[in-house]
C-alpha cells in the first residue's frame, strides 16, 4: 500500500486543495503526539516543505477540517486497494470485512491519533459532522462492494454498517493482540450478525411484517459477549 513520505513534495504554487489531499497524514503522524492542534499541523507543514501560512489557510476550521481530510485520505488509498477485479473475486462477507479492516490497518501506525481523533468527533459540537461522516464511509464501503440498492435497503445497509464500523473502531483502538487478531475476530462476528439480520428481514418482509432496526443496532453496539 503507498503511502507518501516527506521526500515527496508539493510544487512551490500548490493550491489550497492539494494541500488539503497532501499534507493530513502527515499532520496525523505528529497528531500522535501533540493531538488534532495547530501545532501538529503546522510541525507537519515544516517537516513536509510545506509553508505553514499555507497549510493553516488549508485548515482554517481547526481540528475536524484536519480530521475530515485525513479520512477522505484513507478514502482514496482504500479506492486505490480495492480495484473493481479484486472485489469481484470475493464474496460479500469478505469484501465487507476486507474494506473495513483496511481502513483500520491503513491507520495502524498513528492509532494515538485515532483514539484524539475519535474525542474530538465525539464532541456535542461535532455531532452532526461526524455522523455525516460515518455515513460517507459506510456508503462509500458499500459502493465498493457493489451494492446498487436504491430502496429501503440502501439505507438500512448504510445505518447497520455504520453500527458495525463505531463498534469495530472501539475494539481497535483497544486491542493489543498480534496483528490485530482480536479486532478481526469482533469484525467476524458483527457482519456475521448483519448477515443474520438480512437473512431474517427477507423472511420478515416476505411475511409483511415490520423488523426494528433500532433494537437491532442497540445489539450491534452492545453484543452480548
Amino acid at each position: 500500500m503507498y503511502r507518501p513520505t516527506k521526500l515527496d513534495s508539493l510544487p512551490a504554487d500548490a493550491t489550497l486543495d492539494e494541500v488539503r489531499l497532501f499534507l493530513p497524514p502527515f499532520i496525523a503522524d505528529e497528531a500522535v503526539f501533540d493531538g488534532w492542534t495547530q501545532a501538529a499541523r503546522d510541525a507537519a507543514a515544516s517537516a513536509s516543505a510545506v509553508d505553514p501560512a499555507l497549510a493553516g489557510l488549508a485548515f482554517d476550521q481547526g481540528a475536524m477540517d484536519m480530521i475530515e481530510a485525513w479520512i477522505s485520505h484513507v478514502d482514496a488509498q482504500m479506492i486505490e486497494a480495492f480495484p473493481p477485479e479484486r472485489i469481484a473475486a470475493m464474496k460479500i462477507r469478505e469484501r465487507i470485512h476486507s474494506l473495513v479492516a483496511f481502513r483500520f490497518e491503513a491507520v495502524a501506525h498513528q492509532r494515538e491519533a485515532l483514539r484524539r481523533a475519535t474525542s474530538i468527533m465525539a464532541l456535542p459540537t461535532n455531532i452532526a459532522r461526524t455522523a455525516r461522516l460515518s455515513w460517507r464511509t459506510a456508503d462509500l464501503i458499500w459502493r465498493l462492494a457493489g451494492d446498487t440498492a436504491t430502496d429501503y435497503n440502501h439505507y438500512s445497509k448504510r445505518t447497520i454498517l455504520s453500527g458495525v464500523y463505531g463498534s469495530t473502531l472501539m475494539a481497535f483502538l483497544d486491542d493489543e493482540s498480534a496483528d490485530f487478531a482480536d479486532t478481526h475476530a469482533f469484525l467476524a462476528r458483527r457482519i456475521d450478525n448483519v448477515m443474520q439480520f438480512e437473512k431474517t428481514k427477507a423472511k420478515w418482509l416476505n411475511r409483511g411484517e415490520s423488523l426494528s432496526l433500532t433494537r437491532f443496532l442497540g445489539r450491534l453496539r452492545y453484543p452480548a459477549r
